[in-house]
């Protein structure tokens, strides 16, 4: 299991594929089902949706 958080280093953000098991150790633990990378020129912005449908926002 992984845990996301803004503590995750980037290395790890980016090995996170499909089908990893993650977890924000404090509500939201599942499947990664989709993966969204975005950058608004001060932070990079991945975002987590889990099969549950919830999902994991972590800005670096």
């Amino acid at each position: 299991m992984i845990r996301l958080n803004n503590e995750t280093p980037s290395s790890v953000l980016q090995d996170v594929k499909i089908g990893n098991l993650v977890t924000d150790t404090f509500s939201k633990t599942g499947l990664v089902e989709k993966i969204e990378i975005t950058d608004d020129g001060l932070y990079r912005i991945y975002k987590f949706i889990l099969v549950t449908g919830r999902s994991i926002t972590v800005k670096k």
